[in-house]
């Protein structure tokens, strides 16, 4: 068994994969890793490109785009770490991150899954690296958040955990999915990650699954994950889809109750995605 196993799921990003893929390798020179890669069909070379220059890594290709959630189990269900990472292609990460983040998770008695500080190429601290629970007062919000005549009136105190300090370590309950790390064995446990989300959502669903088995998730501010955030993604009809499905599967399976505000929740998803398409198509305009 090796100690880490790192799942990079690749759509289109070779050129951002390849970068990834060489501070994994840095980060773990001293563990015993391995890294998989699993390619949604991409149309840009990726497979030929990278296997040719990192002969290390396991890859393997879909003969379509099976979505976040499928890829990463499938990337799960081929490595044999007793630790996991879920890791974004668009990322790159500290030269220790594994060396500090692995120790520390052996000595937590009842540790679920972990994040770290994630911050633009600016170095730019981005809040979502420690969220809280989305109940139905910051779901609704989150729906809102890209209109500009709402976005000086909103409060995201509810969404993100503004507890813990940028660089600190401690529990939170919701992680981020472009670095979260966990056992295996736990992923396993919970089922991993939900495919009924396409893309986007699933990570809060695990960070909650994992939480409802009695475990904890923490925080470590100590290393810091690079993401170009939204390079391995684009911004069109279908992407605005796949995140309001998120949103509605998310509310349908955790905020069925009370019936009033589900029914408001389910009636603010489908009004924002079509708010989320007339301004899509303004700004191109």
């Amino acid at each position: 068994m090796k100690e880490l196993s790192i799942i990079i799921v690749n759509y289109n990003v070779k050129d951002f994969l390849e970068d990834c893929i060489k501070s994994c390798l840095l980060a773990t020179k001293n563990i015993d890793a391995e890294i998989i890669v699993v390619d949604n069909n991409s149309q840009d070379r990726s497979k030929e490109y990278i296997t040719k220059h990192f002969s290390q890594i396991l890859w393997i290709q879909n003969s379509e785009n099976l979505g976040f959630s499928k890829a990463n189990n499938i990337g799960v269900n081929h490595s044999s770490g007793k630790y996991i990472v879920l890791l974004n292609p668009d990322t790159q990460v500290d030269t220790d991150i594994f060396e500090k983040i692995i120790p520390f998770a052996e000595n937590i008695k009842n540790f679920g899954a972990l994040g770290v500080r994630i911050a633009d190429f600016n170095n730019c601290y981005r809040p979502e690296s420690k969220r809280n629970i989305p109940n139905l007062k910051n779901t609704f919000t989150k729906l809102f958040t890209q209109l500009f005549f709402l976005k000086s009136r909103l409060n995201f105190s509810g969404l993100y955990n503004t507890d813990l300090g940028e660089y600190e370590i401690g529990k939170v309950e919701i992680l981020t999915g472009c670095f979260f790390f966990t056992k295996r064995k736990t992923y396993n446990e919970v089922g991993g990650l939900d495919e009924s989300y396409f893309m986007y959502g699933e990570d809060i669903d695990l960070s909650y699954s994992i939480l409802m088995l009695g475990y904890d998730n923490y925080y470590y501010g100590q290393s810091t994950l690079l993401h170009y955030k939204g390079a391995a993604t684009h911004k069109d009809k279908i992407s605005y889809k796949r995140f309001y499905n998120a949103m509605e599967i998310f509310v349908k399976k955790y905020h069925s109750k009370p019936y009033f505000f589900y029914i408001l929740l389910l009636f603010g998803v489908k009004i924002r995605y079509y708010l989320a398409l007339v301004l899509f198509r303004f700004e191109k305009n």
